[in-house]
């Protein structure tokens, strides 16, 4: 609690009324999300009353076992023209919960209604979810100030300015035809890179050299990707996956390929370039070979955790697939070869530019280190 009001106390007048819109602005995007029905075309409707009604077993053509329970709800819908009126439906989900879930009382689904007549009865569509999200929003971001304070907020700035990049590079590659998504991704690319580093570190030679390294590492483990598949044919790649889009698959994995790896990427040449720059600060008459020395030791730690942090969060979205396969007696092999595929080409790419620039970014680093000490 002491360290809580020596923080109070040492906040600016600008940072008070920062956090005070803040504040406000987190308090009235809660009462807005409760209550934005009307801007709903979709009908919604709150859950008040549920009735459970179990039925027989079921067996599908795996002999696995299982058992579908029927619920006959009551809502009340929250928009449109038929607002306030009582709404009957009915949800059917499996004991195993797989592909649907139950409903209680309190929880607000997008419905179609089926009559307009005295009574009205329909069908639930997907649950509304914006609250949630909403929530977990604010966690994220106040956690990122809590943390990184000045840098956490030009960080969610970053993040915010780069969803709307890419929002805006997606658009623009479907909108017209013949241009290269490739292409797209790799301007997006810089511009991600380039915008979110110099929010985040300020224009200084630090930056200067973690873009460098960035955009060397990326492009880099891009080339050599695409020389590997070149070679190999492809071979031992599953698009089965991606295939129902109506663009060339291959380009579109190479283009996820490109924007997966440069997240972890820039964390490294960052990381890299921040070590780097604060033994030059903390001692300014270290000799070269000694920061190459201190540079080397770094990369070396942090590469295997940034490799298997990329392995696991390509892996963990394919653990449900997984699963699946499995229990429907698939061979293990058959299993991982037609579902990991992808995602562990992805993982070997991203570690390749992890690899690399770690002493990209060690000697770009060092380049700018001497050029700063030449200056006096």
């Amino acid at each position: 609690m002491k360290v809580i009001r020596n923080q109070l106390t040492n906040l600016t007048r600008k940072q008070i009324v920062l956090y005070t819109l803040l504040i406000l602005f987190f308090i009235s995007s809660i009462i807005f999300v409760n209550y934005n029905y009307s801007f709903y075309k979709t009908p919604i409707a709150k859950i008040i009353e549920t009735d459970l009604q179990e039925t027989t077993e079921t067996v599908d053509h795996f002999q696995n076992k299982d058992q579908v329970i029927t619920q006959h709800l009551t809502a009340q819908l929250k928009n449109r023209k038929e607002k306030g009126r009582l709404i009957h439906l009915t949800n059917e989900y499996s004991a195993s919960g797989a592909y649907d879930h139950a409903f209680q009382a309190g929880d607000e689904v997008f419905v179609t209604i089926d009559s307009n007549s005295k009574e009205l009865t329909g069908t639930i569509k997907e649950v509304k979810r914006d609250k949630y999200l909403l929530m977990m929003i604010w966690v994220f971001v106040f956690t990122l100030l809590m943390v990184g304070q000045k840098q956490g907020l030009f960080a969610i700035i970053s993040l915010a300015v780069n969803a709307v990049l890419l929002s805006f590079a997606l658009d623009v590659y479907i909108q017209t035809s013949g241009t290269s998504l490739l292409l797209i991704c790799s301007i997006s690319a810089v511009l991600f890179t380039v915008i979110s580093l110099f929010l985040v570190s300020g224009f200084n030679e630090k930056t200067y050299a973690a873009i460098i390294a960035t955009l060397l590492g990326t492009f880099l483990s891009l080339l050599i990707t695409y020389l590997v598949m070149e070679v190999t044919s492809e071979k031992g790649l599953k698009y089965e996956e991606i295939q129902f889009i109506t663009r060339p698959y291959q380009m579109v994995f190479m283009a996820g390929l490109f924007i997966g790896s440069l997240g972890a990427v820039m964390d490294v040449a960052i990381t890299m370039s921040s070590s780097i720059f604060g033994v030059y600060e903390e001692n300014p008459r270290i000799s070269a070979k000694a920061l190459r020395k201190s540079g080397l030791d770094i990369g070396k730690d942090i590469m295997g955790t940034m490799t298997n942090i990329l392995f696991f969060a390509y892996i963990s979205g394919s653990i449900p697939i997984l699963i699946l396969y499995l229990k429907n007696a698939n061979p293990l092999g058959f299993t991982l070869s037609i579902n990991l595929s992808l995602e562990l080409a992805r993982a070997l790419a991203g570690g390749i530019g992890i690899v690399l620039t770690i002493p990209i970014g060690l000697y770009t680093a060092i380049f700018f280190v001497n050029r700063k000490r030449a200056r006096g």
